[in-house]
């Protein structure tokens, strides 16, 4: 690869994580727009029907059609949809009883996640800076758990957990780059998400589980209704979003080396606070706030270094 196919490669999955984040952080909105009125499963399953009609228009549009679907690998397609199921089910949990900003500022432990196991995992060189880097968004992730309120937040531990399975999702989908498109990747995802939603539909779909007031737990058993036509959008909106920035996401990765790409997925918090106060009207407290500044401060620092050590190569 010349250098100047390198840095377009670069360029590309650089514009492709920043699309993929501001694109996702539109299903986030949707998701907890919609968590207090309707069941999870009901949720994932439509928007996931939604993804995969997408995805299969794409892949006719490509050329290439549903040959794209042909793989060697079902067990890491497998492993790969646990991961992304696991990191779903847990993010969206703790969203619907955390204000947006603080669920996404947490979750966006996963870049730095993705920068420690792409040494440990993948073998790509970390340096001891962006190690530092590392320590400070944890330290940030810390305050905002804020133990120090009595007990951690099971909301938020439960977007650290997805942070994590984020971040293994991301390893994944570099293992398997070389033999999987991007819409590959993306299909087995929302097949498994249909298949798994529909499960849980048939076994606590007619809200026998549900009652509880806590958000996170009344939002994974409530009954399934049917939704009136002003709901209409924010589902398609959730279906079309998580198809269309999960593309983008994983061409990014795709195209990248981890440690790289991952910082440009911060692009999603200002739009987190933005989309808070607007339609939420929840403005971080002074607590978030300093754990937001830890977390970006690392992530963009990491970035800096990054672009730093490339323009010296």
């Amino acid at each position: 690869m010349t250098v100047d196919t390198a840095s377009r490669t670069t360029l590309l999955g650089i514009l492709a994580a920043l699309g993929g984040s501001a694109t996702l952080s539109i299903n986030d909105v949707a998701i907890k727009s919609l968590s207090g009125d309707y069941a999870l499963h009901q949720v994932i399953l439509t928007r996931s029907a939604i993804s995969l009609l997408f995805l299969l228009g794409f892949m006719a549009l490509t050329g290439s059609g549903l040959r794209q679907l042909r793989t060697t690998r079902p067990r890491g397609h497998l492993l790969r949809v646990c991961f992304v199921m696991l990191s779903n089910i847990t993010y969206f949990l703790g969203l619907a009883a955390l204000p947006l900003a603080d669920a996404v500022a947490i979750a966006f432990v996963s870049p730095l996640v993705v920068t420690m196991l792409s040494t440990l995992v993948l073998g790509e060189r970390v340096g001891p800076r962006r190690w530092a880097a590392v320590v400070a968004g944890m330290l940030g992730v810390i305050v905002m758990l804020r133990p120090g309120a009595g007990s951690l937040q099971p909301a938020a531990v439960l977007v650290f957990i997805s942070a994590f399975t984020y971040a293994s999702t991301h390893m994944m989908t570099r293992r398997m780059k070389d033999t999987e498109s991007a819409a590959t990747l993306n299909f087995y995802v929302q097949l498994g998400f249909i298949l798994v939603s529909s499960t849980m539909g048939l076994m606590v779909g007619d809200g026998h589980l549900a009652g509880s007031d806590h958000p996170s737990i009344a939002f994974l058993f409530r009954a399934w209704v049917w939704p009136p036509v002003a709901d209409w959008p924010a589902f398609l909106a959730t279906g079309l979003s998580v198809a269309i920035g999960g593309l983008m996401v994983s061409q990014a990765y795709r195209l990248c080396e981890a440690a790289l790409v991952a910082p440009f997925e911060y692009a999603a918090m200002p739009l987190a606070i933005v989309w808070g106060v607007v339609i939420f009207h929840q403005w971080p407290d002074a607590t978030a706030w300093i754990g937001i500044a830890l977390i970006c401060g690392a992530g963009l620092y990491t970035l800096w270094r990054e672009t730093i050590t490339r323009t010296r190569a």
